[in-house]
């Protein structure tokens, strides 16, 4: 556990010398709403800063049955748009894992370590990490107690609005690991968050 939390916090150090790319795709029901992309890096407080690599949208307005139209379109966008922001500030306090809240969680006896699905790894599932009833799985590659990816199972306010995560780590070569891949799923709402990361750069 000395080990996982040690790694994980050197990572994190390591990571916020660089900058990279984010895409972001929100789909509802399956069919993809929206699009974004952005420049990130992290902030002296350990959270991604971003900035929006997207041209601004016209507002080409087609007249009164338009502006209607497009002002209903806007309000459903904005009410799915909100949720989704709302997910992703929750799953910003889990991935990556913070020491500290590990070890809260170890204190607490909620973990349990168990052989991982693969030759060398193992799976570190955690119980309780940020809110009652959560559970978060890390599977570990056993030699350098690297993150090769983890799962959620968590909730917005309430335990039925249930929120899990898929996650994928990749090394940057000569540098830290990294999320490559991230996949949030609102259940209740049916809003899929799908998020890439690339073109990793020292600064």
């Amino acid at each position: 556990m000395a080990e996982v939390k040690q790694a994980v916090a050197q990572n994190k150090q390591a990571l916020a010398q660089y900058t990279w790319t984010e895409q972001v795709t929100i789909s509802l029901k399956g069919e993809e709403k929206k699009q974004e992309h952005f420049q990130v890096r992290l902030g002296p407080d350990g959270k991604p800063q971003k900035t929006s690599l997207d041209l601004p949208q016209s507002s080409d307005s087609g007249g009164r049955e338009g502006r209607l139209k497009k002002h209903v379109v806007e309000k459903k966008k904005e009410e799915y748009k909100e949720y989704a922001d709302q997910m992703r500030a929750l799953i910003q306090q889990y991935i990556p894992p913070e020491k500290d809240l590990l070890e809260q969680a170890y204190q607490k006896s909620g973990i349990t370590l168990s052989p991982g699905g693969a030759p060398g790894e193992s799976e570190l599932v955690i119980s309780n990490y940020l809110k009652p009833g959560d559970k978060m799985t890390l599977v570990l590659d056993r030699e350098h107690k690297n993150l090769v990816s983890l799962t959620i199972a968590t909730y917005m306010d309430n335990p039925s609005d249930a929120v899990n995560v898929s996650a994928q780590f990749e090394g940057i070569p000569g540098g830290p690991r990294h999320v490559s891949s991230q996949t949030i799923n609102g259940v209740s709402k049916q809003l899929t968050i799908a998020i890439q990361n690339s073109n990793y750069q020292r600064m």
